[in-house]
């Protein structure tokens, strides 16, 4: 679930307008305890401070987990479901078994993104697998070798926030559905995992199969950008804080490096949103 709250917004950002074509950011860093203490006194808002702890680190939907960065127990999400239980979430797409599981979350969102598929008369789906418990994931392990699997821990499909989608007509890398999945995931917070010529980062073979929540405004930056997920987070760690306007919403991220404890300004009447990135640090993320 998402964790919302209130957060200060910093002054000087970087900005990144979308319309229906995103356009390239312009970046600008600012202190941020410097700014905290000039806002404080020149606006009286309210500010005050939220601690973070080494725990949401590795909690939420930016978290990176490859061979590097495994699944910690507290990652998981903890509103997994079988789907083929909740027909009312699987509308508009069939399900490979009846042992697909996945957050509830998440499937709420790919079920908007199914419908919003159907509408331009693409509606061909199937999920063929999502969460992954370690000991099937050791399976598939050494089934299909780690050009195409990672093993039991070291799988996003352990999170909850990753599935495989299907065709039912052919194989997704020429599929309609495909074609439609890489070109409009990122409008419904998803992007593709494993794209084309990006083996050398994440590691894995391209997958045109394999979607992964991470949620707006993110995956629009990141496929703006041609970012993979690894390749995001060291821009967000790079540049520490972003502002985005995509359409009409505003948003400002903002990167901190997490040891032991720290706190965070918060202002009130500003929701957010934390996600740790499961190495060394958290994404806060202002809805304004």
């Amino acid at each position: 679930m998402k964790k919302w709250g209130f957060l200060f917004c910093l002054l000087s950002c970087a900005y990144l307008t979308f319309s229906t074509t995103i356009l390239e950011p312009k970046v600008e860093i600012q202190k941020v305890d410097d700014y905290v203490k000039e806002e404080d006194k020149s606006t009286s808002k309210k500010i005050h401070k939220k601690e973070i702890t080494e725990k949401q680190i590795h909690q939420g939907n930016l978290l990176l987990v490859n061979q590097e960065y495994p699944v910690e127990q507290e990652s998981i999400k903890s509103d997994i479901i079988n789907l083929f239980s909740h027909s009312e979430l699987t509308q508009g797409y069939g399900l490979m078994d009846s042992n697909i599981y996945l957050s509830k979350d998440i499937a709420i969102e790919f079920s908007n993104m199914i419908a919003a598929a159907k509408k331009e008369g693409v509606r061909h789906f199937s999920i063929t697998s999502g969460f992954r418990d370690f000991e099937e994931q050791s399976v598939l392990y050494q089934e299909i070798g780690s050009d195409y699997a990672l093993p039991a821990g070291f799988s996003e499909h352990n999170l909850g926030l990753s599935l495989d989608v299907g065709s039912t007509q052919m194989k997704m890398a020429v599929a309609l559905e495909g074609k439609w999945i890489e070109k409009n995931a990122w409008k419904y917070g998803f992007v593709l995992r494993y794209p084309k010529d990006k083996k050398d980062i994440t590691g894995i073979e391209y997958e045109p199969w394999h979607i992964r929540y991470v949620g707006l405004p993110h995956s629009a930056i990141m496929k703006e950008k041609d970012f993979v997920l690894e390749e995001y987070l060291d821009y967000l760690k790079d540049e520490k804080h972003i502002s985005v306007k995509m359409n009409e919403e505003n948003y400002s991220i903002t990167y901190y490096p997490i040891s032991g404890s720290r706190t965070i300004p918060i202002l009130n009447n500003s929701q957010f949103e934390i996600s740790g990135n499961n190495m060394d640090g958290v994404i806060v993320t202002v809805y304004e």
